[in-house]
């Protein structure tokens, strides 16, 4: 059965896949762990306003898509938010205030603490930044507000207005570059070094790990969720890419409680800004250069984490690339509750992983290679809601408050 009309899409077998590894090995669990994620947990669900977001079944569209099981962990009620970001920018502010605070007094503080104002004599004297594709900033914006310390946000020269007006609300200063997504990043760094603010930033290069590593461990929140969420360990696992900070924090989790019995794992980007798929087929990290004009803005990432690959390159079965035509009728889809569903208001950025799974479950060798079928319980992340309200409404033809008073 055809579920989405624009069909193209690319997937390749990871060629150095090595399911029989421990995740410990490598340097893994230096990235991410088991007892970092509880740390992380710890605090994150302290927060006022936490709460799990709903993992939803759509099993009319499992059915068009002759799987067993599909289940869709809906973000886009996160802390206000509106996407998974909100677990990683703003836990990674957290993190960097209280190792400042530890330095400067000797003392070991929870969140809860700085939250109360005990700290701010230290806090309101440093500045965060980050360059974001709207989601990212948002969320440090927010854990700046919420923690007390100064905030600065560069968005590159695709980012929406609204998107920039979401982060704003938050008392952000909000910069806008020339140049894509890596462009921002750069100047973002460059600037922080002269002026003596610290980069929270989702994507980690040389020299710079500490934090993305606390911004992955952040997601892993949402990823724990929805496996305790879950009647019974899904059979595939299809995740959005971006710079693989996600995907790896996803892939990290399903490996660490799984180990070689791990879902089917499959990260899937725009075909227009798929630096993890070209990576995939080079076999190390490569640069994807110009505008990256993909709908699917959080996604619009040229250049590949460096810690994010260091799981995906052994822990990923496939990679694969989808349009953007795919993801507004996937966005389409799902607000019209199509096949009987419940209507779900999703982002551009959100339905990637979905959409992935959509085109592989319909194409007969793909089937093959993932091993889709009829017994197949597939798991995918709807990692926002309509953080952009014009665009969505642009891409759906009526507002995210209307689907959600037709569900």
């Amino acid at each position: 059965m055809t579920v989405l009309e624009s069909s193209d899409f690319q997937l390749t077998g990871n060629q150095r896949l090595s399911r029989t590894a421990s995740y410990d090995a490598d340097g893994r669990a230096d990235i991410l762990s088991n007892r970092a994620f509880e740390v992380a947990r710890s605090e994150i669900t302290s927060w006022t306003g936490y709460q799990e977001t709903p993992l939803r079944g759509l099993p009319g569209l499992a059915r068009a898509l002759g799987i067993g099981q599909l289940h869709y962990k809906d973000e886009g009620g996160r802390f206000g938010i509106g996407s998974f970001k909100a677990l990683g920018g703003a836990y990674a502010v957290f993190r960097l205030l209280q190792k400042e605070i530890e330095g400067a007094t000797g003392k070991h503080v929870h969140a809860a603490e700085i939250l109360s104002g005990a700290c701010k004599d230290i806090t309101s004297r440093l500045t965060v930044t980050c360059a974001t594709d709207g989601n990212h900033g948002r969320s440090v914006a927010w854990g700046a507000q919420m923690f007390g310390c100064r905030c600065v946000i560069y968005v590159h020269a695709g980012v929406s207005d609204g998107r920039c007006k979401a982060i704003a609300q938050y008392g952000a200063e909000v910069r806008r570059v020339p140049g894509n997504y890596d462009d921002a990043v750069r100047q973002a760094d460059q600037d922080a070094k002269k002026s003596g603010w610290f980069v929270v930033s989702d994507t980690s290069y040389e020299g710079y790990v500490s934090v993305p590593r606390d911004v992955m461990q952040g997601y892993s929140i949402m990823v724990d969720e929805a496996l305790r969420q879950l009647p019974a360990p899904p059979t595939h696992v299809f995740v959005q890419g971006g710079v693989g900070g996600l995907a790896a924090s996803v892939c990290a989790h399903l490996w660490q409680r799984y180990g070689d019995r791990r879902p089917v794992y499959v990260v899937v980007e725009p075909e227009k800004a798929d630096c993890l798929y070209r990576s995939a087929v080079a076999g190390k990290p490569v640069v994807v250069h110009g505008s990256l004009d993909t709908i699917m803005a959080g996604l619009a990432c040229g250049e590949v984490s460096l810690i994010a690959w260091k799981i995906l390159q052994p822990g990923t079965d496939a990679f694969m690339t989808v349009t953007d035509e795919a993801a507004a009728e996937m966005m389409r889809i799902l607000a019209d509750g199509r096949y009987g569903d419940a209507p779900i208001v999703s982002g551009e950025s959100a339905v990637a992983g979905l959409v992935g799974l959509a085109l592989a479950a319909t194409d007969r060798e793909a089937q093959a290679k993932l091993g889709l079928g009829p017994d197949s319980v597939a798991l995918v992340f709807g990692t926002e809601g309509a953080t952009d309200q014009d665009v969505y409404r642009q891409i759906v033809g009526r507002s995210a408050e209307q689907v959600c008073a037709a569900a």
